[in-house]
């Protein structure tokens, strides 16, 4: 039987809104990463019987417990004290915590107060797991073979901890044998529900220990395939050869056979074939640009960009002319191409992208709905131009038209 796992998540800020919950989704790839399989992820209030409640079940039914949150100095990080009284334990002074809370505060020049002193004391029940990057020590606590562990909320502080420590303990602990494998095949140019129905045959004829999940999102479908064995070679080799023919059904919407945006993949190319780009956004404003500099490394392949929002911008910077705008208007075809062209000359690049559209959700005007995009892309050569037609979202027509625009020119590799 696998080993199964529980994330309990502490914190009044993740159950208002305030702080978005990213731990989760890290503890759980880093648990699936030695082959524990995680049965479930609860957020709760910063409450002892909410604590006491939600650890009880969780140990009652899973192997593993991890627990992030409400560790901290101040009188609502109950965490501690809670955990002395689930495990029957009371809190004793750690002269190597507070050697480790010293030297930190050294480096920062600060007093160290009797607040922060009380971080060194710690159940004397548990094993005390360093934190490098705070103040509040990990505390790991065993019970019937089954293991629990408390972790500090902040990320920065979590992922150190969990990186340095936590998961070889956690391997070293259980021995665990049984392999859950993650490899997701990122597509794009196709919606979620047309691309099951091209693959529905490969997807129904997969091995039991293989299944697959739609992660969809604007402009992208991520196909994640996860497969669970005790033999850690034969499951690669299977999913090496379900990924070949998936491939094989669906080239012309796979991207990229690693989970990566496709600003990235467009980024990785343009450099390997020694090639440069530029881009002209109108109703993106930007947008394309902000993706491709996010990549580190894209200075070497990405000139620049001209935004050209105003059609005198269009008309000044990217030679439109008042009569191409006058007789189609800026969301046109014509008008689009002549933006890649031009942009691509300027910047002297190889390939130029152009984006003009109706984001919303107004600006709609006859026979161009809100949503209505035009994309081009050139390379001095050829200009190839497609329209698409979205909905009244403003931020998801954005998003979906840089994807769009950035597939447009995957397709001309």
């Amino acid at each position: 039987m696998p080993i199964t796992s529980e994330i309990i998540n502490i914190g009044d800020e993740l159950l208002i809104g305030q702080v978005v919950n990213s731990n989760a989704s890290y503890l759980a790839a880093s648990l699936n990463g030695v082959g524990i399989e995680v049965q479930r992820v609860t957020v709760i209030a910063d409450r002892r019987e909410a604590i006491l409640s939600a650890l009880s079940a969780a140990l009652e039914k899973n192997d593993v417990v991890l627990i992030t949150g409400g560790l901290g100095p101040t009188n609502d990080d109950i965490t501690k004290h809670v955990l002395c009284d689930f495990f029957n334990s009371k809190l004793v002074f750690s002269q190597d915590a507070f050697d480790d809370i010293e030297r930190m505060f050294a480096l920062r020049r600060f007093p160290v107060t009797e607040t922060n002193r009380q971080q060194a004391m710690l159940p004397d029940n548990c094993q005390q797991i360093p934190n490098s990057r705070g103040t509040a020590r990990g505390m790991w606590f065993e019970r019937n073979g089954k293991v629990a562990v408390s972790m500090p909320g902040v990320p920065f502080e979590m992922t150190a901890m969990m990186e340095q420590h936590i998961v070889k303990m956690l391997h070293q602990h259980f021995m665990s044998e049984f392999n859950i494998i993650h490899r997701t095949v990122m597509c794009t140019g196709v919606g979620e529900s047309f691309l099951a129905e091209k693959i529905a045959e490969w997807e129904n004829q997969l091995p039991e220990c293989l299944s697959l999940a739609y992660l969809p999102s604007p402009g992208i479908v991520r196909l994640r395939l996860t497969g669970k064995s005790h033999d850690e070679t034969a499951l690669k080799n299977l999913m090496d050869k379900e990924i070949a023919t998936l491939k094989s059904l669906v080239p012309e919407y796979i991207f990229a056979d690693k989970d990566i945006p496709i600003e990235n993949f467009i980024i990785e190319t343009l450099t390997a074939r020694n090639q440069t780009l530029s881009t002209a956004e109108s109703c993106t404003g930007g947008y394309i640009a902000h993706l491709l500099t996010s990549v580190s490394g894209s200075s070497q392949c990405y000139k620049g960009s001209i935004i050209a929002y105003n059609n005198e911008v269009k008309i000044n910077l990217l030679d439109v002319s008042e009569g191409l705008l006058e007789e189609c208007g800026a969301v046109s075809e014509p008008v689009v191409r002549k933006m890649a062209e031009t942009v691509r000359q300027k910047l002297q690049t190889e390939f130029g992208i152009a984006v003009s559209g109706i984001a919303g959700p107004t600006g709609a005007v006859e026979g161009k709905p809100v949503g209505t995009v035009w994309v081009a892309v050139s390379d001095g050569q050829v200009t190839v131009s497609e329209c698409f037609h979205y909905s009244n979202d403003r931020i998801r027509n954005i998003q979906r038209s840089a994807v769009a625009a950035l597939n447009l020119l995957r397709q001309r590799f």
